[in-house]
C-alpha cells in the first residue's frame, strides 16, 4: 500500500456536532495540525495498546509533519515507542487515574510533579488517546494545569473546556485502531493510509536477537515457534499446563519451541518450558521488546493470549494464533494485520473485563491439540 505524500492534508471546515451530539462537541475546530511543533501524544497503557497507535501516529505525522511527537506512557507501554518511528521522546509515568484496585493515599506532589514535566515539553498540543471504557478528562486537565493550548481528546461525557476539542466517542464495539483513528479523522486531520499495524525494529535489534537465539541453542535462520504464555492479568491467560502440551506437540512435529516472557514472567515461563520437555527452550528476562520484535519477525509462528505479544506478532507479521480469552470484545482487539487464528469459546459471562476469572475459564476452554494443529497449519503455510 503506498504511503501517504510529503504534502500537508488541507484543513476541514470545522464539522460542528452531528444530530443528536452534545452542543459542546467538536468546539475549536478547526485546528492549524500544519503549524503544530511540539505534539504530546497521551496513552499511558501497555505495550500492545501503544503498538494499536501505530496508524493514528502515521495519521498525525501526515497532517502535522513539522512537529516532534512524544508520547506520555506507562513503564511497559514506554518500551513500544521505539518501534514506532513517528515518535521522538517519552514521559514515563505511572498516573492515578490509570491505576486499579487498592489505590495508595494521594500524592498531590507526584500529581504536580508530572504536571511540571509536561508543562517543560513546551507542547503546543496533546491528543489523548483512550480505550471506550477510559476517561480522557484525567490527563486532559493535567495538560490543561501544565497550559498546553491545544488538547484534543474523545468521551462518552461532557467534561467541560479541559478538552479545548473534544470528540464524541463512536459506539464501544470500535476496534482499538478504529477508534483512534477516528478522534484524528473528526478533528480535521485528514485520511488514514491504512489500519494495518507497523513497527520499524531497530537494526541493534535485529543483530543482538540471533545471538540471543544461538545462546538459547536455537538456530535463529531455522525453522522455530515462539510462545507467550504471559499477559497483564491472569483473566487473559491460557493455563500453563495447556501451553505445555501445545508447545510438545509442535516441538514433536519437529518445529522447534521458544517459550518467552519477561523477568517478571520467568516462573511461567520455566513452569511451560520444563513441562513440554526436550525441544521447548525457555527464554524470560533475555529479550528487551524490540529484541522480541526481531525474533518474532523471523519466526515460522507464534502463539500467544490477548496480550502485548499478540499486537507485536501482528504488528511485524508473524503467524499467529491467539488464545484470546473473553475479558474483552474479540472486535475490539483482534489481529489484523498478519495471517491469524483466534481460539476462544463463546460464554455468557463475555466480555467480563475482570482481572481474575471467578469461573473455570470456559472461554479459554481449548485444546492443546487444536492450539497446536493451528500453529502448525499456519507453519506449512509459512513454509509454502
Amino acid at each position: 500500500m503506498a504511503g501517504p505524500s510529503n504534502t500537508p492534508p488541507e484543513p476541514r471546515p470545522a464539522p460542528g456536532p452531528a444530530l443528536g451530539e452534545h452542543p459542546g462537541a467538536l468546539a475549536g475546530l478547526p485546528l492549524d495540525w500544519a503549524g503544530l511543533r511540539r505534539v504530546l501524544v497521551v496513552r499511558p497503557d501497555n505495550a500492545g495498546d501503544v503498538l494499536m497507535l501505530g496508524p493514528a501516529l502515521r495519521l498525525l505525522r501526515h497532517a502535522a509533519p513539522a512537529a516532534q511527537l512524544d508520547l506520555l506512557a506507562s513503564p511497559g507501554g514506554a518500551a513500544a515507542a521505539a518501534l514506532l518511528p513517528e515518535l521522538a521522546g517519552s514521559i514515563v509515568t505511572s498516573p492515578s487515574w490509570q491505576r486499579a484496585g487498592v489505590a495508595p493515599p494521594p500524592d498531590p506532589a507526584a500529581e504536580q510533579e508530572l504536571v511540571a514535566r509536561v508543562a517543560a515539553g513546551g507542547y503546543d498540543a496533546a491528543v489523548v488517546f483512550t480505550s471506550f471504557s477510559q476517561s480522557p478528562w484525567p490527563p486532559a486537565y493535567v495538560c490543561w494545569l501544565a497550559g498546553v493550548p491545544v488538547r484534543l481528546g474523545m468521551s462518552k461525557e461532557f467534561g467541560g473546556a479541559l478538552l479545548s476539542t473534544w470528540v464524541p466517542s463512536p459506539e464501544d464495539g470500535v476496534h482499538q485502531v478504529d477508534r483512534a483513528l477516528h478522534l484524528l479523522e473528526r478533528a480535521g486531520a485528514g485520511v488514514s493510509d491504512g489500519h494495518d499495524l507497523r513497527v520499524r525494529v531497530p537494526a541493534e535489534a535485529v543483530e543482538s536477537a540471533p545471538r540471543a537465539l544461538r545462546a538459547a541453542g536455537v538456530d535463529p535462520h531455522g525453522p522455530y515457534a515462539v510462545v507467550l504464555p504471559g499477559a497483564s492479568c491472569s483473566s487473559r491467560r491460557w493455563e500453563p499446563a495447556r501451553f505445555a502440551a501445545a508447545s510438545r506437540l509442535m516441538a514433536d512435529a519437529g518445529l522447534p519451541v521458544l517459550v518467552v516472557g519477561t523477568e517478571g514472567e520467568r516462573e511461567l515461563v520455566t513452569e511451560v518450558a520444563s513441562a513440554a520437555g526436550p525441544g521447548v527452550v525457555p527464554l524470560a528476562g533475555v529479550l528487551s521488546l524490540t529484541e522480541l520484535a526481531a525474533v518474532l519477525q523471523a519466526c515460522t509462528v507464534a502463539v500467544t493470549n490477548n496480550s502485548g505479544g499478540m499486537h507485536l506478532a501482528d504488528a511485524v507479521r508473524a503467524p499467529l494464533v491467539a488464545l484470546f480469552a473473553g475479558t474483552e470484545e474479540i472486535g475490539q482487539y483482534a489481529p489484523r494485520s498478519t495471517r491469524a487464528t483466534v481460539l476462544n469459546r463463546p460464554t455468557a459471562c463475555s466480555p467480563c473485563r475482570a482481572f481474575r476469572c471467578p469461573f473455570a475459564h470456559e472461554c479459554l476452554d481449548v485444546a492443546p491439540a487444536e492450539a497446536a494443529g493451528a500453529a502448525l497449519a499456519l507453519a506449512e503455510r509459512r513454509a509454502a
